[in-house]
């Protein structure tokens, strides 16, 4: 297997055996469903098996609201655990500035969620032997506190102290914290950066007991030969042959940070990371289950879904909602074989849109293509597909007193002058092409080789593809905090309550 795995944006991973299974969730932030849970036989191909929840707790931001949004928020850093036949699923949302507690005896769900008093940043779930329960937290001083029984909140009078310091750091200190107990020692891992420069590196604490002292250090400090891009943050696990690993994250540019395969071994009880201090390019690890055949992460569809009794939709796992969805405002069987998208509010942009669905871009050239059937538009609406993160691109369907149009738009870094945010570019149109009809398939490209991160977009003609407009670059950019992701989106301006139909979705790697 090569490293990187999976080429796709799973931030912030944490990883957990049960038996010969190994079980990955990461960070998915403001989508929805969120707390994508992946499972491996070989720590190196992975599928999603299941989502922690449908939606969080659909505020008015997270329902996008007006111009309300989650942008850059909700669900950040989970910490992954299975104690006692029960799975438990932590993690902190930063709009709601709550901590979430999530447990389940399968996977699979249900997953009954619970609240944990107070807000722990990128905080790690421990059970000790004696089962005690704590919750390890914090940005550059890092606390440890003791829980109560019911994982409610603090224990009263129980443990509550801080356990390193990565004080006066000049920029990211420790943070994104992993606890464990391996043969009787404590660890705790971080992910940090050098105080002389931004390169993400990973420390290990450890100590003989929780009220002792933590020593140790920096532990990886490699970038794999990729721009300066450290590789940290995430979970160590062992395998059924004793051996160890660690699955951390790597920044790749636009298509976001991708999960890396690291081994460690132990030297006097001290983890070291990598082969010479360095992440292999390929690594191979013996499966459990070697004739396994894994569901893909990404997918084409054709939307053929049938709702349950209560409307709602099993979709496929790839599929993401850009927030919590509206479902009065979608349906899959209004017409066969395809998405319909109604628009629901007057927006000023394209990510005020409701009921936007996304899949990850891959981490190479990969297009995704959809026919668009806009008969049922307004003047001022705009359907179609985009690249999507704070600074996007798409290409959309409209339609004026004329008739229909094909329009690339967009947000660049030119608008950022000044420092302004992203939230507050103005979209703009870069090209624009008149056609005969509503119906018309688009396509949009992500090359992401050698750094370059250009979307391109295109729509076919009698002619075949032909493209409009020119290469955008898209930007990772912490407003979003997320990966580029492929959207199909449909939003009024003008008059709400148009519809739009997309079909035949193909998402090709080439």
């Amino acid at each position: 297997m090569i490293n990187p795995l999976m080429n796709m944006d799973y931030p912030d991973p944490d990883v957990i055996r049960v038996e010969d299974t190994y079980y990955m969730v990461s960070t998915t932030m403001h989508f929805m469903p969120g707390g994508v849970v992946l499972q491996s036989y070989d720590l190196m191909n992975w599928e999603i098996v299941s989502y922690i929840y449908d939606t969080l707790d659909d505020t008015p931001a997270q329902m996008l609201d007006g111009e309300k949004n989650v942008y850059g928020q909700g669900m950040w850093a989970p910490s992954f655990r299975y104690h006692k036949g029960i799975f438990y699923v932590l993690f902190a949302a930063n709009d709601t500035h709550r901590t979430y507690l999530y447990k389940a005896s399968d996977v699979c769900g249900p997953w009954e969620k619970s609240y944990i008093e107070g807000f722990y940043h990128d905080s790690s779930l421990f059970f000790d032997d004696d089962d005690r329960v704590y919750i390890i937290y914090g940005n550059k001083s890092i606390h440890i506190t003791e829980l109560d029984e019911g994982l409610k909140g603090p224990k009263e009078g129980g443990l509550d102290r801080i356990i390193v310091e990565d004080t006066g750091h000049p920029g990211l200190g420790f943070e994104g914290t992993h606890f464990y107990k391996v043969n009787g020692r404590y660890y705790s891992f971080f992910i940090h950066s050098l105080r002389d420069r931004w390169f993400r590196t990973e420390a290990c604490y450890t100590s003989d007991s929780l009220e002792g002292e933590f020593t140790g250090g920096d532990v990886l400090q490699d970038d794999m030969g990729y721009r300066g891009a450290g590789v940290a943050q995430g979970g160590i696990v062992d395998t059924p042959d004793g051996d160890w690993y660690a699955i951390l994250f790597q920044d790749r540019g636009a298509v976001g940070r991708i999960p890396v395969l690291v081994p460690v071994r132990w030297e006097e009880d001290y983890p070291v990371f990598g082969i010479d201090g360095k992440v292999p390019r390929e690594i191979h690890v013996r499966s459990t289950k070697p004739d396994y055949k894994y569901s893909p992460l990404y997918e084409s569809d054709n939307f053929d879904y049938i709702s349950d009794k209560d409307g709602r939709y099993d979709i496929k796992k790839v599929w993401q909602w850009n927030h919590t969805p509206r479902r009065e405002l979608y349906s899959f069987e209004e017409r066969k074989s395809a998405l319909r998208l109604y628009s629901g509010k007057i927006c000023r942009n394209l990510t005020q849109a409701y009921n936007t669905l996304t899949q990850r871009t891959y981490d190479s050239y990969s297009e995704v293509s959809v026919l668009v059937d806009a008969e049922g538009i307004h003047e001022g609406d705009y359907a179609g597909i985009c690249a999507l993160q704070g600074l996007y691109a798409a290409v959309a369907v409209t339609k004026d007193s004329r008739g229909y149009e094909l329009i690339m738009l967009g947000k660049d870094m030119d608008g950022c002058a000044g420092g302004v945010r992203p939230a507050d570019v103005q979209e703009k149109v870069y090209d624009r092409h008149r056609i005969n009809g509503p119906a018309v398939r688009l396509k949009c490209s992500f090359d992401c080789r050698d750094g370059k991160d250009e979307a391109r977009f295109f729509y076919e003609s009698s002619e075949g593809w032909k493209e409009i407009g020119d290469g955008r670059k898209m930007q990772f950019t912490l407003d979003h905090f997320t990966g580029c992701r492929y959207g199909l989106f449909y939003y009024s301006t003008i008059e709400e309550h148009g519809h739009a139909d997309f079909m035949e979705f193909e998402y090709t790697i080439l």
